[in-house]
């Protein structure tokens, strides 16, 4: 049983890594995602936002996509796993950043730049060319809609979510079998963040 469970989870990330290459191959970002990122790494640069724990964002503070899902939302969503992260990294769909948590099965060492299992994978994107992105991607895969979540949402079949609130954009692609149960509750989570 355990085998299984590491085959499908082996079959899910590699399905992933599959359509996010072929997303980047297709349409690569025109903004800048590695503002902030040193190259090599996906990691923050010198100067540049702390990706340490994230919160919920309050007040004034505009929501990103470290801060729109919490590290315990994350790790109930890999089935109460510990957690690490988010750390830093494209987002190549949507261009942007990705804030990516990793469950104790992700191997270490591997960049957040690359799709795996076991991970929660975060992209919020907000102003003018949020719906953009959300069309851009849903005309790339066979989007199945979700009612109920947002002002627009769907699935694509094998990876992600995606929702459109208002001028907000948010996929949330979490890396384990029969994943869109916990990525709807992850979208229902951080809808008001948005």
């Amino acid at each position: 049983m355990a085998v299984d469970r590491y085959l499908t989870r082996g079959m899910t990330a590699f399905a992933f890594i599959m359509m996010v290459t072929a997303c980047a191959a297709s349409s690569p970002p025109t903004a800048s995602p590695s503002a902030g990122l040193s190259p090599a790494s996906g990691s923050p640069s010198p100067g540049s936002a702390s990706t340490g724990s994230a919160a919920p964002t309050t007040g004034g503070t505009a929501p990103t996509s470290c801060t729109v899902i919490t590290a315990a939302e994350a790790s109930a969503a890999l089935g109460g796993q510990p957690v690490t992260g988010p750390r830093r990294g494209n987002a190549y769909v949507e261009g942007g950043v990705a804030c990516v948590y990793y469950g104790p099965s992700a191997p270490a060492q591997v960049s957040p730049n690359i799709p795996i299992g076991d991970t929660v994978r975060v992209v919020l994107v907000t102003g003018p060319n949020a719906k953009k992105w959300f069309g851009d991607y849903r005309g790339k895969v066979r989007a199945r809609p979700i009612s109920g979540i947002g002002d627009q949402a769907y699935y694509d079949g094998y990876a992600s979510i995606s929702v459109l609130k208002g001028d907000a954009y948010l996929r949330i692609a979490v890396g384990i079998a029969d994943n869109l149960s916990a990525e709807e509750t992850l979208a229902r989570a951080a809808l008001p963040r948005m």
